[in-house]
């Protein structure tokens, strides 16, 4: 049976189709005017669609711990909703060219390094838990991508560039958070067979 943190991971990751399509498909649901600028009610519903799957990332972990319920399925499925959620956010925001197509590269590259990384220490009977670096890089991530897909709301009205600067500061803990995990995991390569 799906304990309670696996629903909510489960939700996390049907949410993503969702925001795909309102972010994708062209649907016309008028503007708003935030600041300078007019912005698409679609990207904020999406934005509120992706804001809202990343936290519910927090409460599927703290339910996990607090009544025990973590299992391998939550193991599996956690992980693989942050990334595909965040990947799913960037290569639409590549899309929409208000984020540029290096950095989402950058990132997605990283998920899929860190991931090999992890399968080859799973094989060997290691699991590596995520560190605070991992969970810094992971809330920075989520804090560009939402401020991108708000148009930079409300930092607009004060001409600041938030967004663009959140992204860089993503970029930075990613590439820094991937050299730690390959750092402390270099056993895996040095005495490999």
């Amino acid at each position: 049976m799906v304990n309670l943190p696996n629903k909510i991971t489960v939700a996390r990751i049907t949410l993503i189709p969702l925001f795909l399509l309102v972010m994708v498909v062209p649907f016309h649901w008028g503007t708003v005017d935030m600041g300078t600028e007019s912005v698409p009610v679609t990207h904020l519903v999406g934005a509120a669609i992706f804001i809202i799957a990343s936290a519910t990332d927090w409460l599927d972990g703290y339910y996990a711990r607090k009544y025990q319920l973590i299992t391998n399925l939550g193991k599996f499925l956690d992980p693989l909703a942050d990334k595909l959620l965040v990947s799913a956010a960037l290569i639409v925001l590549v899309e929409l060219h208000y984020a540029p197509a290096w950095m989402v590269i950058v990132i997605i590259s990283r998920e899929f390094a860190v991931t090999g990384l992890r399968l080859v220490l799973a094989g060997e009977g290691e699991v590596v838990a995520a560190n605070m670096l991992g969970k810094i890089k992971t809330w920075t991530q989520i804090v560009a991508i939402s401020a991108l897909l708000l148009h930079n709301w409300p930092f607009a009205y004060f001409s600041f560039p938030f967004a663009d600067l959140a992204l860089w500061v993503a970029v930075i803990f990613t590439i820094w958070s991937g050299w730690d995990y390959f750092a402390k995991n270099k056993h895996a390569f040095l005495h490999s067979k």
